[in-house]
């Protein structure tokens, strides 16, 4: 037996039957929370004409969002498909929106147009969930909104109406809002105007 076999019996040994000690846990790793939750909308093969000839590229859409009412849409290309979805989650963050969110619902309805595509938003009961389909559905997934309504008019492209959905979004008022407050005097105001009309001369309503 040579002399470094010697030296290494009489190390002491680790857990295992592995000298020097025990071994150290590498699987108590935490996992980095996100700020964002990510949705990819869409990814398309675009094509750039330069002198020396066609040059294919992806472009990926995304939509980002924290789940309290700030939401994002951001637009990445790129050679390869992971880095124009990198990019367009870095464009995502530069353009975040934030609108209210009352009892898991919207404060009111909201109706907004973007080229071809019109989108109608209304608040909802609790309950009802979420009922939009598409690209919009990832939207309002990654937003927060629990209970949601949402119809699309026009196009069936997935980024035209995602825009027109982000630009309903930046439309919602706040529920103390005074054009929000203003609106619902006058729906107050008209409800009492159709119950007086309805009422008969010579008699009087109650409370």
């Amino acid at each position: 037996m040579t002399e470094e076999v010697r030296n290494n019996a009489n190390k002491p040994k680790r857990d295992g039957n592995r000298p020097g000690g025990p071994r150290r846990d590498r699987g108590n790793f935490k996992e980095v929370q996100k700020e964002f939750q990510e949705e990819l909308v869409e990814i398309a093969r675009v094509t750039r004409v330069t002198a020396g000839g066609r040059q294919l590229r992806f472009r990926a859409s995304v939509v980002i969002g924290n789940g309290k009412g700030t939401v994002g849409l951001g637009i990445g290309k790129a050679g390869e498909v992971a880095i124009a979805v990198e990019k367009a989650v870095r464009d995502a963050k530069k353009n975040l929106i934030n609108f209210p969110i009352v009892n898991g619902t919207l404060p009111h309805d909201v109706t907004s147009n973007f080229k071809a595509t019109t989108v109608m938003v209304h608040p909802a009961s609790d309950g009802t969930g979420i009922i939009a389909g598409g690209a919009i559905r990832k939207l309002i997934f990654v937003s927060g909104l629990k209970d949601v309504i949402v119809k699309r008019f026009g196009g069936n492209n997935p980024l035209t109406n995602v825009r027109a959905a982000v630009k309903a979004l930046s439309l919602i008022k706040k529920a103390d809002s005074p054009f929000l407050k203003s609106k619902v005097a006058k729906v107050e105001a008209a409800k009492v105007d159709a119950v007086i009309s309805e009422t008969p001369t010579g008699e009087t309503t109650t409370a």
